[in-house]
């Protein structure tokens, strides 16, 4: 059997005398995403994020370990922050598996950010750090990762109003509560 599906990625656009345009190709900016559809490559990339996954569990155990981090919510933030691709790097220079800057993984002892063991060490460290610091909602804690403590806290120990830290702290809770069930 052969299968005809198609995937396209759906914009919806309103103008000004409220005329509802919808379209694959947006033509500008005020085109809003409606429907995401997976690319084609989707499934490659779960399997290799499952083969990485495995390959890093190891060390993921052994750093939940020392630092008495629950390893679920590890793997809950490395799937977020780089999908277990070790050698991701984010638009604002962020690093590896749980995606340090230069700073906090100096900080937290990982001279080499692309080296698996010092990044996951260092960022559950990192983490371990904030749960601390926000020890009676991890949400904050989780926010803190993404937009920085200082962040959480000038929004008086909110989750910050930006859309990107929102999606994010919702993404690492459902991780987080999928290997829970």
């Amino acid at each position: 059997m052969v299968s005809s599906l198609a995937f396209a990625d759906v914009y919806k656009y309103t103008d000004k005398n409220g005329h509802i345009y919808f379209t694959d190709r947006p033509k500008h900016k005020k085109y809003k995403l409606l429907i995401r559809t997976r690319p084609k490559s989707y499934n490659s990339a779960l399997k290799v994020m499952a083969v990485n996954k495995k390959k890093y569990a190891p060390i993921i155990l052994a750093a939940a370990r020392k630092h008495k981090i629950d390893e679920a919510l590890i793997h809950a933030v490395i799937r977020a922050e780089s999908a277990y691709d070790a050698n991701a790097i984010s638009s604002a220079g962020a690093v590896g598996l749980m995606q340090l800057m230069p700073g906090t993984a100096k900080q937290y002892g990982a001279l080499n950010r692309t080296d698996p063991k010092q990044n996951v060490f260092a960022g559950t460290r990192y983490l371990k750090y904030l749960i601390s610091l926000f020890p009676q909602d991890l949400k904050l804690a989780i926010a803190a990762y993404n937009a920085g403590e200082s962040t959480v806290k000038r929004y008086k120990n909110t989750i910050p109003p930006y859309p990107e830290t929102q999606k994010y702290v919702r993404q690492v809770l459902r991780f987080y509560q999928k290997s829970h069930v």
